[in-house]
């Protein structure tokens, strides 16, 4: 009788990845119904091996900062974990990103690998999410300064978008302020959620309570993070830079940092399988603004796409070695 009650949320989980796979294909459909295919395969088939050799350095430098960032904040809240294992726990995460139909299993990874050092679920998932609050601000930062580079040299609907990158980010900043400056105003602030479960809610607020006041004490490691997302961020904008290289491709680097952290934005609504088909038709909008052909735009990201996953296959290795031992 147990399975009875999950049988519904089974059956909506299986909608949900259906609608999923429906939107991806039927936009993947749409975009390829207005390209020469074959054009796109020849096209690809004439990339310079020796810069995609560079993009995935440039990408190994990604994951490795990644790790980095995610270890400034473990410290900070006292967890000193090496740096050699949390990047495995990076790759792996990468992995399943990459692989399954969701992009929170890789979160769920890192966790569950600090779960323990960490001696509470409630500080590891906090250090989690502040780390993806974090590369979410470095993502519209990076977005915002770039098209403001960008300016008026494009006659697009595009000029609206550094006010509202600058405007989401700072209001994203002002929304975190409260949290890290005053903790236990925060705490209060959540104390209603204890109506659910007066003990079990409680000791999970206290516990967050403490660990934002860590942070709040040790605000270097806070601003290491943040810089260390701007990095991680602007090195995938190099990447795809590298990528267009490789490709032969003629975009500029300014319009990728506007593009691709805004693709990324895009990517985490849970629309699509993996981004597939909201990303490609995202690049295809805005290439076509500056001018580019569509084919430009789903070649460079579907090539992008294949390196990452080809990189991210490292995670399971990473995973199966894990098992083994």
């Amino acid at each position: 009788m147990p399975a009875e009650p999950s049988a519904p949320s089974t059956t909506r989980r299986y909608l949900m990845l259906a609608a999923k796979i429906g939107v991806s294909i039927g936009l993947l459909w749409l975009l390829f119904s207005r390209i020469d295919a074959a054009t796109l395969w020849t096209s690809a088939r004439q990339a310079s091996l020796p810069w995609m050799l560079v993009a995935m350095a440039v990408y190994t430098a990604n994951v490795v900062a990644s790790a980095w960032r995610w270890q400034l904040l473990l410290n900070a809240q006292g967890v000193h974990l090496r740096g050699r294992s949390l990047l495995g726990s990076v790759l792996v995460a990468l992995f399943f990103n990459n692989f399954l139909p969701s992009n929170i299993g890789g979160d769920v990874i890192r966790i569950r690998d600090t779960v323990r050092p960490a001696g509470s679920k409630t500080l590891a998932a906090t250090v989690v999410l502040i780390d993806r609050a974090l590369g979410l601000m470095g993502l519209v930062l990076v977005a915002a300064f770039a098209a403001t580079v960008v300016g008026g040299s494009h006659r697009t609907a595009m000029h609206i978008w550094p006010v509202w990158l600058w405007v989401g980010f700072l209001a994203m900043a002002a929304a975190s302020a409260p949290a890290l400056l005053a903790p236990a105003g925060f705490g209060r602030l959540l104390q209603p959620l204890t109506v659910f479960h007066p003990e079990w809610v409680g000791e999970r607020i206290d516990k967050l309570t403490s660990v934002l006041a860590r942070f709040r004490d040790r605000p270097v490691a806070l601003f290491g993070c943040f810089g260390g997302a701007v990095f991680v961020q602007a090195s995938m904008v190099v990447f795809f830079f590298v990528v267009t290289y490789a490709l032969h491709l003629n975009v500029t680097f300014w319009d990728l940092a506007v593009i691709v952290p805004i693709s990324f934005i895009v990517q985490m609504l849970p629309v699509s399988l993996n981004g597939f088909g909201v990303r490609e038709a995202t690049y295809a909008f805005y290439f076509k603004s500056i001018g580019q052909p569509i084919e430009s735009a789903i070649l460079m990201s579907l090539v992008g796409t294949a390196l990452v996953m080809l990189f991210s296959l490292s995670g399971a290795a990473v995973w199966f070695a894990r098992g083994h031992h």
